[in-house]
């Protein structure tokens, strides 16, 4: 296990050197909440998931919806290191004439199974995928990707009883539990605690893990797996900006990208 944290971490470290130029350059985007997830999409892509980045579209490929979708430079440095395109590309993000939009777009990004971006919405999108797959009978699992912000929404507890009156046990949620939004505080904001009490009433499994220790995460996701019956949601307890000092669990870098003098302390940091 060991060697393979190790493994994933430099991976991840990979990742977030990605996000930090990609929203340079772009002049804008969210770096922190992509920061903050990082660990558990890379845990997810390159451990636990079935994919497969030369056939894109292959029927028995697990889903992920990243439904909190404004965190799209994570999931476009994942894909790229995954080889669904170059890296290269990643210097468009944001720019006219690039597939790389401010939030997910299936229909110009190789590996993105949901079009994301209104809030409350991509759990929905996932719900529909799972409830799919379960009346054709296949096999494959539906990943979502939630923000503890966007569970301020109605849409999300809507979609959240529906998975649980179909039993939809191929559905995995993952909530990014950064505890920040662009605003503040969520518990300041518009509090969703008791989270776990929640989900558990809404009749999920309910896991809760440290979502940057792969040792962790990696445990979780296969203690859902065994799960049968009802849906299972994982809290990841998060740190919005995570790998950068002066980033972690500031606010202000949740649509802000940095300037000059922050991104030379941002990647000494990031080695």
């Amino acid at each position: 296990m060991d060697e393979l944290a190790a493994k994933l971490k430099s991976q991840a470290d990979v990742v977030r050197k990605h996000i930090l130029n990609m929203t340079s350059k772009a002049g804008s985007g969210h770096p922190g909440g992509s920061m903050s997830i990082v660990d558990v999409l890379t845990t997810l892509y390159f451990h636990h998931m079935k994919h497969d980045a030369k056939n894109p579209e292959w029927g028995e490929r697990d889903r992920l919806v990243l439904s909190k979708g404004h965190a799209a430079p994570a999931l476009y440095g994942i894909l790229a290191e995954a080889g669904y395109f170059p890296v290269a590309e990643l210097d468009g993000l944001r720019k006219l004439e690039s597939m790389l939009e401010g939030h997910p777009c299936r229909k110009t990004v190789p590996g993105v199974d949901a079009s994301t971006g209104s809030l409350g919405q991509g759990i929905s999108i996932a719900v529909g995928m799972a409830a799919s797959a379960k009346l054709a009978g296949e096999k494959h699992r539906v990943f979502a990707i939630i923000g503890d912000g966007e569970s301020q929404e109605g849409m999300v507890w809507e979609a959240a009883m529906a998975a649980s009156h179909y039993k939809l046990d191929n559905l995995k949620a993952i909530l990014d539990r950064n505890c920040l939004q662009i605003d503040g505080g969520t518990e300041e904001v518009m509090s969703i605690e008791p989270v776990v009490d929640k989900w558990l009433a809404f009749g999920w499994n309910v896991l809760t893990c440290n979502g940057h220790s792969f040792e962790d995460i990696i445990e979780a996701l296969e203690k859902a797996d065994t799960f049968k019956g009802k849906p299972t949601i994982i809290i990841a307890k998060t740190v919005k900006g995570k790998g950068v000092s002066f980033m972690e669990g500031v606010k202000e870098y949740h649509g802000r990208s940095l300037n000059p003098e922050e991104m030379t302390c941002a990647m000494g940091e990031l080695g």
